[in-house]
């Protein structure tokens, strides 16, 4: 009694222990902009015990000590441009500046769009444009308070998608685990050199790990978004993102089915709208999360939430009712050629850790959701995730439906991996790489192909999948 009475105790003194992230990964400071701005950041923001956990921006944004970095490597732009939620003819662009300023966007030197940044957001903004070509390609320029940012030879460019009923071929892009590490940051240039459509975040997108500061949060943020292999490829495909533990809480947080308990994550969430430019979050303030959905010509994605209401001890569930619906009648619903399913964590029954931080942890709701699947003959279904630091390939056999694959990738620049799994049809996990999957809907009968790609470009495994064979 005394032993197990011991371990109660011992399990409590657990729960209670402080969140602590691991230490940021620093820039060297001899190299150029990044490694100055770097340990700036961390010793004026991270390491002030005076700014608390709400700092960001605002906070130093008048120090003569910020202001003459910024003019000495030309930062009036801390972030972005950021392209997303894009169409056949229509977009967002996201930015961020270093001080309150008035931002216009210009495509073939046309106004489309102007916004005011504050410290309110941050000094982050969306400009939207609207009446484009489908499947054209654009340049475009910001300019910030009068000044132009990009010359004609460096302007941004991008692609619009094609309309539906019109096929297309066309790549997206995919992955997960992405703590910021310089060694690793060249594969956003890699990723970038593929002309991908967009960009898919699966989550631990950054690593914080630190759900109750802000300003852990928003530094993180920061030293993303001023890499330049990071800011080429955001500026030139669309990006979409959800989050997972790491960028969410902590380590395999689950969030709980009541909407402000605990009472950081609506805090949390506010942060991540700050830094991305997805077309929805979640069902805004009444439902709030990272969940949403978007089209590329004839193929519908459906980005899940996997924490925000993940409670899988009392409500059995990972998306929570709202969500769970949402993703039911839009499958239902769904037209496209081929649906892909995106979570940040895997689907598979030979999951780590028994499943207890997967979709098999709430083995109901994944049959629920399969089962639809079956039942509604939606063809076409492909599932995508991250999680495990490794690619691996599964397949999911349905007794009463067709074999519907799951291909997970997660070490964009992590330097942990997770061992390889027997079970998989392929499970590599040497190095850094990402997914990607190319459609090509030209095709009489439609195929979509899955690549592992290495950080340096090296493909290491493909596998096509017709349409007709995605169908019950």
């Amino acid at each position: 009694m005394v032993y197990k009475g011991l371990l109660i105790l011992f399990a409590w003194f657990v729960v209670l222990l402080p969140i602590h992230s691991k230490p940021p990964i620093m820039t060297p400071k001899d190299v150029p902009i990044i490694g100055e701005l770097d340990s700036y950041l961390i010793k004026e923001l991270l390491d002030s015990p005076d700014l608390g956990n709400e700092a960001g921006i605002k906070n130093i944004y008048t120090k003569e000590s910020f202001r003459k970095l910024i003019n000495k490597h030309d930062l009036q732009i801390f972030g972005g441009p950021m392209l997303g939620s894009l169409s056949d003819s229509e977009g967002s662009v996201w930015i961020r500046t270093a001080a309150p300023a008035k931002v216009r966007l210009m495509i073939d030197g046309e106004v489309k769009g102007s916004v005011k940044t504050s410290p309110k957001n941050d000094f982050a903004a969306t400009i939207e444009f609207k009446n484009l070509d489908p499947d054209s390609k654009y340049k475009y320029n910001i300019e910030i308070d009068g000044v132009l940012i990009y010359k004609e030879k460096d302007k941004p460019s991008f692609r619009t998608y094609p309309a539906k009923g019109e096929g297309g071929n066309f790549e997206v892009c995919f992955g997960g685990g992405a703590r910021y590490n310089h060694p690793k940051e060249h594969i956003w240039k890699t990723i970038a050199d593929r002309s991908p459509a967009a960009f898919l975040w699966l989550g631990d997108n950054i690593y914080i790990d630190d759900p109750k500061s802000r300003t852990r949060q928003r530094v993180y943020y920061y030293r993303r978004q001023l890499r330049p292999e990071f800011k080429w490829m955001v500026s030139r495909s669309a990006q979409y993102s959800i989050w997972d533990d790491h960028d969410f809480g902590a380590n395999d947080v689950s969030g709980g089915t009541d909407i402000n308990s605990p009472k950081w994550k609506i805090p949390v969430w506010n942060v991540f709208k700050e830094n991305w430019i997805n077309p929805g979050y979640g069902g805004g303030e009444e439902n709030p999360g990272c969940w949403y959905s978007f089209s590329i010509g004839d193929v519908d994605f459906f980005m899940t939430d996997g924490r925000y209401y993940r409670d899988f001890k009392k409500e059995k569930t990972m998306l929570g009712k709202v969500q769970k619906n949402w993703l039911l009648e839009s499958l239902k619903s769904s037209k496209a050629t081929f649906k892909v399913i995106a979570s940040g964590t895997l689907w598979t029954e030979h999951a780590d850790k028994g499943g207890a931080d997967s979709w098999w942890g709430v083995k109901e709701e994944r049959e629920e959701i399969l089962s639809v699947i079956d039942r509604e003959k939606v063809g076409g279904v492909i599932l995508i995730s991250a999680d495990r630091h490794r690619t691996d390939v599964y397949e999911i056999h349905r007794p009463k439906g067709y074999t519907i694959y799951e291909f997970e990738t997660s070490k964009l620049t992590n330097d942990h991996t997770h061992n390889t799994k027997k079970e998989a049809l392929f499970s590599y996990n040497k190095g850094n790489f990402f997914g990607s999957l190319s459609f090509n809907l030209d095709l009489e009968d439609p195929q979509v192909t899955f690549r592992c790609i290495t950080i340096d470009g090296k493909e290491v495994y493909a596998l096509p999948l017709k349409r007709s064979a995605l169908q019950r």
